[in-house]
């Protein structure tokens, strides 16, 4: 489904840059769409870590078949032999463990999310092991749905801006930042469209 902002955010961002209205148009009937719970995206997301995704989407189906539903009780329960044959390095093993330690201890609440702001919620997830700050920011874009969220780090984003704004001129990352600015409170929508730009079908997690 879509987010209920992204006709006014494709809006805004197509009044205020012409380069970005491009885009826009070049691409009229997609969109960001959410698939998967929380743990599920969060636990997909440490599986895919440095592997491609032909690879992580084949560990991620013997994990299914491993822990049945995932879900933190199911992968606790499983033992840490069982989800190595599966694929999964040692040291993904124990992440995907902290991860689920977090939500059931309560160290992760999901239910407080909607009242936090996006920085809150990055802050709370790099607590747990395997977890930095570009997961967190594509957990808050896919996930979540959070509109004003700007990965400054991604390496894709970077391309994006590079070829659109810049004739693929290497640029530093304050210029990046600047040009962000201009696309406030939308920043997650012009970096789905930049993404877009370097690859038409559209990402889910």
């Amino acid at each position: 489904m879509k987010p209920d902002y992204w006709d006014r955010a494709k809006r805004t961002l197509a009044r205020k840059d012409p380069v970005m209205a491009a885009i826009i148009r070049s691409r009229p009937k997609v969109f960001l769409a959410r698939r998967g719970e929380p743990f599920v995206t969060l636990a997909r997301a440490i599986v895919g870590q440095q592997i491609s995704v032909k690879a992580a989407q084949s560990v991620w189906d013997k994990v299914c078949l491993c822990a049945g539903t995932v879900t933190p009780q199911s992968v606790l329960a499983s033992k840490r032999g069982e989800l190595r044959a599966c694929g999964l390095s040692e040291r993904k093993v124990e992440y995907i463990a902290d991860l689920a330690q977090h939500f059931l201890d309560g160290t992760i609440q999901v239910q407080r999310w909607p009242d936090m702001d996006d920085e809150a919620i990055i802050a709370e997830l790099i607590q747990v092991r395997g977890i930095g700050r570009w997961t967190a920011e594509m957990f808050l874009i896919f996930n979540l749905l959070r509109p004003d969220v700007f990965p400054v780090d991604d390496l894709g984003l970077q391309k994006g801006i590079r070829d659109a704004y810049f004739r693929h001129r290497r640029i530093a990352l304050k210029t990046m930042v600047k040009l962000g600015e201009t696309w406030r409170p939308w920043r997650s929508v012009a970096t789905w469209y930049l993404w877009r730009s370097l690859d038409p079908l559209p990402v889910e997690y």
